[in-house]
């Protein structure tokens, strides 16, 4: 009966340590940032209105421009939500508080949302945030005059979040 118990302590263990492994255990080194902190990180963006943590979850909330989205309409109500989602800021935050599950961004625009976009901690490898930021930079710099790049960068954002549009800004597909 004692071999039994022995071998049942061994494997719960090895099994243990393995979910330490995954992530799936108590992680005590996890960290989150305060609201401050956040904020901090994404002192660059002029547009940023107010951060908050729900959970493990770091919300930000972006003023959208309004003279892009008149000039824009539906393309720049895409694109200007992944503009502000995936930065550098954004990139930075993550490795930075490995407690952070999830960065969602909340575009808005005199107090109605526009639209949301969550992206995952694991989503974007270093090769993938690569590419979001040569398209970001391509968007920003050439955005106006082609706006095909403000298209890549939002069917990008899309391909790589959970997001949502408001209907009057964005209409649905079909």
């Amino acid at each position: 009966m004692h071999a039994y118990a022995g071998i049942a302590l061994l494997a719960g263990s090895a099994a243990l340590a393995g979910c330490e492994r995954l992530g799936l255990g108590g992680d005590a080194a996890a960290t989150l940032p305060t609201e401050e902190e956040a904020r901090a990180v994404y002192s660059e963006h002029p547009r940023l209105r107010d951060v908050r943590l729900n959970g493990n979850v770091v919300e930000l909330t972006f003023d959208a421009d309004r003279r892009n989205l008149r000039r824009g309409g539906s393309l720049w109500a895409r694109a200007g939500l992944f503009v502000q989602l995936l930065s550098p800021a954004t990139r930075d935050l993550l490795a930075t508080y490995d407690g952070i599950a999830a960065v969602r961004a909340i575009s808005v625009v005199s107090g109605v949302e526009i639209g949301r976009a969550t992206l995952l901690r694991d989503e974007l490898s270093d090769v993938l945030w690569r590419r979001t930021l040569n398209l970001l930079g391509h968007a920003l710099r050439e955005g106006t005059a082609r706006p095909s790049r403000l298209e890549d960068l939002a069917e990008w954002g899309e391909e790589h979040t959970e997001y949502r549009y408001n209907p009057e800004y964005v209409p649905p597909p079909g």
